[in-house]
């Protein structure tokens, strides 16, 4: 199976902790949104409301297939606590083949 690897990308989202991060990520993989999502803590600042903040947050780093954007986003917000939630897509450039088609095959309707 020939793969675009422009159809492909990945999501950025942070979450205030790691069991809304854990949420998050198994809502997405089981609503066939993303084939995989890591977790890593990070130490996020930023301005917020007009204040300086500095908070340990965790990055969701999501692959999807981009096609599904719109519906990966819905699904976060509905998961989300923060009121304006990060969700970023950068997209592919190049990947492996046979990655690219196991991406293909966990996200939307066909399973491998």
């Amino acid at each position: 199976m020939n793969q675009n690897p422009q159809n492909y990308g990945i999501v950025l989202v942070t979450a205030a902790s790691q069991s809304e991060a854990e949420t998050i990520a198994e809502g997405l993989v089981a609503a066939r949104l993303a084939a995989c999502v890591s977790l890593t803590p990070i130490r996020s600042i930023y301005t917020w409301k007009g204040e300086v903040h500095r908070d340990q947050e965790w990055q969701l780093v999501i692959k999807t297939d981009l096609r599904q954007f719109n519906q990966l986003e819905a699904k976060v917000y509905e998961l989300h606590s923060y009121e304006v939630p990060e969700i970023i897509a950068l997209p592919l450039v190049h990947g492996s083949a046979s990655y690219l088609a196991w991406i293909a095959g966990q996200v939307g309707n066909q399973r491998d």
